[in-house]
């Protein structure tokens, strides 16, 4: 696929501050022709995802946006969203996998990060970090996504049980650590898996088999917008991304921040920065 020409763009400055989303020029929303986006608490409010999210998604589609979201959320999740959002793709558990559903094919399309043999091996030791995290760090809990899983070991910190302490949370990352596997804190579980892929790994070889993009390249034409401490890797890449205000709640705990930062929350932000998209193209 080809992008737009880039506009010529206004420097930056040489160390990235966090900046309102009103700082997003037009020129530069112009520009943006992917839209790659958390799922949990960026689209989501409270675990729901409201009317306004999902319009938002259907409104950039329509608007001829490439539209994808990328998330710690299962493999069983993931087939749904491939195949009935308003959307070109999923990347899901972290970067372990993406799907797309082909319409032209009636198919869905899977691409994993790790052979079918690499993942049942990797099970049996994430089994066994389970057990561990259950010992040693009372209150936390195996995700009730779980079961839908292919890749991943989720553990539940504040979704489905008593928020636990950050230093808990820590704990449980130190324990993945401990076993040699990576392990990323979103605003809900710590994930853990063995393999050095993440979001952006998989954001680049999605984006190159599906529609031919070289993010290396392009960065400038996509954004991506997330709220918490495993959208690191993508806040840090894209010079273009936007966290929604909640990511405010982790200040001081990101190894990246993102260049903008919504008025909103969850799925409001989310929809402010579809609105301003949107607008820059003329196409409200």
């Amino acid at each position: 696929m080809s992008l737009p020409p880039r506009s010529k763009r206004s420097r930056r400055e040489p160390e990235r501050v966090l900046r309102p989303l009103a700082d997003f020029t037009a020129l530069d929303r112009r520009n943006i022709a992917v839209v790659l986006t958390d799922i949990d608490d960026t689209l989501t409010d409270k675990g729901r995802l409201p009317a306004k999210a999902y319009a938002a998604l259907e409104r950039l589609k329509q608007a001829g946006f490439i539209v994808t979201p990328v998330t710690g959320r299962p493999a069983g999740w993931c087939d749904l969203i491939a195949r009935q959002w308003p959307v070109d793709g999923v990347i899901g558990e972290n970067g372990a996998f993406y799907f797309r559903y082909d319409d032209a094919k009636k198919r869905i399309v899977r691409h994993y990060a790790k052979s079918a043999a690499e993942r049942q091996a990797d099970a049996a030791r994430l089994k066994e970090i389970e057990q561990t995290v259950l010992r040693e760090v009372p209150g936390a809990a195996v995700a009730a996504d779980q079961a839908y899983r292919e890749a991943d070991l989720a553990i539940d910190f504040c979704e489905d049980v008593a928020p636990l302490p950050k230093t808990e949370v820590l704990k449980i990352v130190g324990i993945f650590q401990r076993y040699g596997a990576t392990a990323k804190i979103s605003s809900i579980h710590v994930n853990g898996w063995f393999g050095k892929y993440d979001k952006l790994s998989t954001s680049r070889l999605f984006l190159r088999d599906c529609f031919g993009i070289d993010i290396d390249h392009d960065k400038d034409s996509i954004v991506f917008v997330g709220d918490s401490p495993n959208d690191a890797p993508m806040f840090g890449f894209f010079p273009n991304s936007v966290g929604v205000a909640n990511v405010l709640d982790f200040a001081g705990e990101l190894p990246a921040s993102p260049a903008f930062v919504t008025s909103g929350r969850g799925a409001e932000g989310f929809a402010e920065l579809a609105d301003a998209l949107i607008a820059a193209k003329g196409m409200e």
